[in-house]
């Protein structure tokens, strides 16, 4: 009862924040970077809100945490201090100096004035609606498979529940409304996420004694021999921390930050936001040792674990009816502000990346905006469908996602940023070497290796670059001066 009346209201407010955003939204720059106004705090938390999903909660804390035990945390830390506090130290200044300097708002717009390649920005356009938007379907499938167990609404509608709603804020308001329920939705997620652990470790006698169970469960869950090594851990480590580096949805809460003076504050927040996020998910599904013994885990009919009911098993099991209906506000939360900036990169790449901006010359309006709530409701279908009907090809697209877009995108992106040389040949070279590698390990090493695949698919293109860089004729002066105005000198 309490998730029901906890859930309407949550979706009222949702959408009457759209409707505030839609008020807001005059131009294309309004819809897809709030006019470059968001302060430390919302950009921060957007950022972290942005970061996590309801994969991490339900699919990754699960699995990591009952095959990883302790080393689980690893990943929570890496993410916490690498992929966030990192990532605004290094990029954030640059990144918004930069597309400022070259007056863009999109990855593949960015990549096209930095280099002066034409066809590049239609090149890493079609990465990103390829791999994001299948990303996006699959955010949507995990979180309509939690409605149908708690709340016992079938999955079909749980989808169009949650299509719905994500639909209306982000079509009506754009990035305001997204940045302003990311900051509501972020304040669930932490409190939630502290309360999660808190009332579970007070079950078991208080956090030490919990790690104590765990250290003597696991060795008895998880063979020595069947235990991941130090590469798998460290490999998933670089993954989900180093390469968000290079994902176009993280990369746009840089563009969007008011001005240059509100980044360190929003390192910080968005620091303890992801650090408290990510150890509280990654613990939960590390207790999962102290909770259940090898024969009470949930287990499919042929006796395999289910990963991913691990973690929603514990919950419902071990938390009062209210910190449940939090709970599950937290994972809806993590998942429609994911969403919501997968749909909005997604529809930009065509809509700003591939289509014209037109001014009405009787209004004054630019038919853009019209072109992206379009655009926005429908990759929002899209994702439906995907996520309904499960195409095998598109579950394969899934799994490359996070890989292929990293790969394609962080080497140019970030030689872009700070070494003058790098030449269109050069950012060619990286964003098609990361693709070709990721595709290709990925089909060698097997699935279950996909973060390894990932890894490499990121790594390889940051030796590429250079090289090809080296070996072709340097970029023209006048463009690298204008995109580095305000920059320090970098060689």
């Amino acid at each position: 009862m309490y998730g029901i009346i906890f859930l309407v209201m949550f979706l009222i407010l949702m959408t009457s924040i759209g409707i505030w955003g839609m008020r807001k939204t005059k131009t294309l720059g309004d819809f897809f970077l709030g006019g470059r106004t968001m302060g430390p705090w919302v950009s921060a938390v957007a950022y972290g809100t942005s970061y996590f999903s309801a994969v991490l909660f339900i699919g990754f804390a699960g699995t990591q945490g009952w095959q990883f035990g302790l080393n689980a945390l690893w990943i929570a830390l890496g993410n916490g201090l690498i992929g966030a506090l990192a990532a605004w130290v290094v990029l954030a200044r640059r990144t918004r100096r930069m597309t400022q300097n070259l007056d863009t708002m999109t990855m593949p717009a960015y990549l096209q004035e930095r280099y002066g390649a034409k066809h590049l920005k239609p090149l890493a356009a079609s990465v990103i609606f390829f791999f994001l938007l299948p990303y996006s379907a699959s955010v949507f499938k995990g979180l309509g498979h939690l409605f149908e167990a708690v709340f016992h609404i079938p999955y079909d509608m749980a989808l169009l529940i949650m299509i719905a709603f994500t639909g209306v804020y982000l079509i009506l308001g754009g990035y305001f409304a997204i940045a302003i329920t990311d900051f509501i939705q972020g304040m669930v997620m932490f409190f939630g996420a502290i309360a999660m652990v808190v009332v579970l470790t007070n079950q078991e006698g208080g956090l030490l004694e919990i790690l104590g169970k765990v250290r003597a469960q696991y060795p008895l869950h998880i063979p020595l021999e069947k235990q991941p090594s130090a590469l798998t851990i460290l490999s998933l480590v670089f993954m989900t921390s180093f390469g968000t580096w290079g994902l176009p949805q993280m990369a746009q809460k840089f563009y969007a930050i008011k001005n240059e003076r509100v980044i360190p504050k929003a390192a910080i927040v968005t620091t303890v936001f992801a650090l408290v996020i990510g150890f509280a998910a990654y613990l939960t599904g590390i207790f999962a040792h102290a909770f259940f013994t090898s024969e009470s885990v949930p287990k499919n009919a042929a006796g395999g674990i289910l990963y991913d009911s691990i973690v929603p098993t514990l919950l419902t099991e071990h938390l009062p009816e209210e910190l449940m209906a939090l709970i599950l506000l937290l994972v809806l939360s993590a998942s429609m502000s994911t969403l919501s900036s997968l749909v909005l990169v997604s529809s930009s790449s065509v809509a700003i990346d591939l289509y014209p901006s037109q001014v009405n010359p009787k209004t004054g309006k630019d038919r853009s905006v019209a072109m992206m709530r379009f655009l926005s409701a429908l990759f929002v279908m899209i994702s439906y469908f995907i996520s309904r009907f499960q195409f095998s090809f598109i579950v394969t697209l899934m799994s490359l996602s996070w890989g292929a877009v990293s790969g394609a995108f962080a080497a140019p992106y970030i030689y872009g940023l700070y070494w003058r040389r790098t030449t269109k040949a050069g950012a060619y070279a990286g964003l098609l070497s990361g693709l070709v590698t990721e595709i290709s390990l990925f089909f060698i090493l097997g699935a279950a290796n996909s973060p390894l695949a990932a890894s490499f698919a990121i790594l390889v293109p940051f030796i590429v670059v250079p090289v090809v860089s080296r070996g072709t004729q340097a970029p023209d002066q006048s463009l690298v001066d204008q995109a580095f105005v305000g920059l320090s000198p970098t060689r």
